[in-house]
């Protein structure tokens, strides 16, 4: 007797998880896609500029030792000490092979550095950096250059990884203590979601503007660690009332009824079980708090608050070209653009997922 095969039920097939859902309504937005893109190939660029534009070499062998004096551009306490101690002076080319007939050098492809200007004869077939308003976009300087002669393109190159710096640790730090607070709040309610409520609101009245010139005044040398930790402790409130509302809601589900008689702990519910799916939504908030980081810094920067030198910065760019805008109009015009690419980037990509994360769009799709 034969056997009869039934065909398989489609309902009974296993549907794609929440994040696979996410991912694919995600990826149909091309205007989100484009933005992505645009911010990892910023993020390429900003982690590997130094091997972009630079007037250090990436490797090079000196003495016969191997070094990586383009290291310097991301700390300048890298930079080997014997380049210090034979007065290279920062300046590489020549130097290596006067001081060394044996040493060889891997160069980045655009000899320009973000700091300084180049000088007459220092690069073969380059002539020296123009200053002032003669410093306008040019074959040797794309860009052009600014007042004291610096090429524009290597301050943006290296300034945007001031932007991104500034952006994701200032809401890592936002996020870290937006959904601890936020988590605690909804999840136990009660006293200490009254008390924690309370901080998020006295918080929220403290003007983040306000207490970073407060801060630039009181400290005797500010860096940019400290805008990005002032712009994180106050950054926070957002992402807290939002993980506050969603944990509780889920916390009111089956599952996690399920979990407390399993015996399994408070603090294994709260950050394995509800944080994972009440984590969508907070995506978020926090792509957006990267994009009002970067701008905020740019304001600050273009004010003359912001990162101190001999970091770029591209706010500092469009300071140095407010006092001139007809003369030295390229820099106001490319930094601007840079930021407004930037900004509305992170802008479409916490659109994107905020549409994608959004449940009541799953049938329209």
């Amino acid at each position: 007797m034969s056997s009869v095969v039934q065909p398989a039920d489609p309902s009974s097939a296993a549907s794609p998880g929440f994040w696979t859902e996410v991912r694919r309504r995600f990826m149909r937005r091309r205007l989100a896609m484009l933005a992505l893109v645009y911010v990892v190939a910023l993020a390429v660029i900003a982690v590997f500029s130094p091997m972009i534009v630079g007037t250090k070499p990436i490797v090079c062998r000196y003495k016969g030792q191997i070094y990586f004096p383009a290291l310097a551009y991301y700390n300048r306490s890298w930079e080997p000490a014997v380049f210090q101690r034979d007065r290279f002076r920062n300046v590489y080319v020549g130097n290596l092979k006067e001081k060394d007939p044996d040493s060889w050098a891997i160069w980045p492809p655009l000899y320009q550095d973000p700091n300084r200007r180049v000088r007459e004869g220092e690069w073969p077939g380059q002539p020296e950096n123009p200053t002032r308003d003669e410093g306008s976009p040019n074959r040797f300087n794309w860009l052009g250059t600014n007042r004291a002669g610096v090429d524009v393109l290597a301050q943006m190159v290296h300034g945007a990884r001031t932007a991104l710096l500034v952006g994701f640790v200032s809401m890592g730090i936002a996020a870290s203590i937006g959904v601890v607070v936020g988590a605690l709040a909804g999840y136990f309610g009660g006293w200490i979601d009254m008390a924690l409520s309370r901080l998020i609101e006295v918080v929220m009245c403290i003007p983040a503007l306000v207490l970073i010139l407060a801060l630039i005044a009181i400290l005797e040398r500010p860096t940019i660690w400290h805008l990005m930790a002032v712009l994180g402790v106050t950054g926070w409130t957002g992402i807290a009332r939002l993980t506050r509302a969603e944990f509780l809601r889920l916390k009111e589900l089956d599952y996690v009824t399920a979990a407390r008689a399993l015996g399994v702990g408070q603090s294994q519910i709260m950050f394995r079980h509800v944080l994972r799916n009440a984590m969508a939504p907070v995506l978020v908030p926090i792509t957006f708090g990267i994009a009002s980081a970067i701008l905020t810094e740019s304001a600050l920067s273009f004010l003359g608050f912001g990162s101190p030198p001999p970091n770029p910065s591209w706010g500092t760019l469009l300071n140095a070209g407010r006092s001139a805008i007809q003369q030295m109009w390229w820099l106001i015009v490319f930094p601007g653009i840079a930021i407004f690419l930037t900004v509305l980037a992170y802008n479409l990509i916490g659109e994107g997922l905020q549409e994608a994360t959004d449940p009541r769009l799953s049938e329209a799709d």
